[in-house]
C-alpha cells in the first residue's frame, strides 16, 4: 500500500550543518577538527534548538570528527541529550543518500536531527521543501552556512514517506556564538 504524504503525525526534520571547520595541512578531510568560530558556534546551535522547542528525539551523525564535535557541543546545551547515531554513509552524501538513510528511521521518532555536510544538506532541503514559511526558501538558495539549522516540518506515520516537495520548511537560522 502507498502511504501518502500529509497522513499521520507531524513530524520534523532539523538538518545541521556542521559548525566552522579548520583546516590544518596534512589532516585528512575526514579528520578535520572545528575551528574556534565552530567551536563558539556549536553550543549556539544547541541553543537555538532548546529555545525553539525543536530538540531531537533522535540524532543522526556523519562520522567526520568537525560533526561528530558539533554534536557533541550543541546536544551539551540539552538536559538530557536523545540518542544518536554516527553513520558513515552521511559523510559527503548526495540528497538521495541522505533520504536514504532518513527513510530507515523508526516511526516512533518525531522530531530527527541530521548532522552534516554541504552541499548534500543544503540540496536535500531544497529537494524536500514544496514550501516556505517567509523567506526561508529563498534563504537557504542563497546560502546554507556552517552551523545552519533548517526545520521541514510534514505529516506522515512514517519516514519512509518523506519525498521530494512533501515538507514545508518552517525555519532556516544560522546561530552564531558570541566572540570570548
Amino acid at each position: 500500500m502507498m502511504e501518502r504524504a500529509g497522513a499521520g503525525p507531524l513530524r520534523r526534520l532539523v538538518v545541521l550543518r556542521h559548525a566552522k571547520s579548520a583546516w590544518p595541512l596534512d589532516v585528512a578531510d575526514h579528520e578535520r577538527p572545528l575551528a574556534p568560530r565552530g567551536r563558539r558556534d556549536a553550543p549556539a546551535a544547541g541553543q537555538t534548538l532548546a529555545e525553539a522547542d525543536c530538540l531531537p528525539d533522535l540524532a543522526l551523525c556523519s562520522t567526520a570528527v568537525r560533526a561528530r564535535r558539533t554534536w557533541e557541543l550543541a546536544a551539551a546545551e540539552w538536559g538530557t541529550p536523545p540518542p544518536v547515531r554516527f553513520d558513515r554513509r552521511l559523510y559527503a552524501a548526495s540528497p538521495a543518500g541522505l533520504l536514504a538513510v532518513v527513510h530507515e528511521v523508526s516511526a516512533e521518532v518525531e522530531t530527527l536531527l541530521l548532522i552534516g555536510h554541504n552541499p548534500g544538506l543544503e540540496e536535500l532541503v531544497l529537494a524536500l521543501a514544496g514550501d516556505g514559511l517567509d523567506d526561508t526558501l529563498e534563504r537557504v538558495r542563497t546560502k546554507f552556512p556552517t552551523s545552519a539549522v533548517a526545520v521541514l516540518s510534514w505529516h506522515g506515520t512514517t519516514w519512509r514517506a518523506l519525498t521530494p516537495g512533501a515538507a514545508l520548511l518552517t525555519s532556516m537560522t544560522v546561530p552564531r556564538g558570541a566572540k570570548k
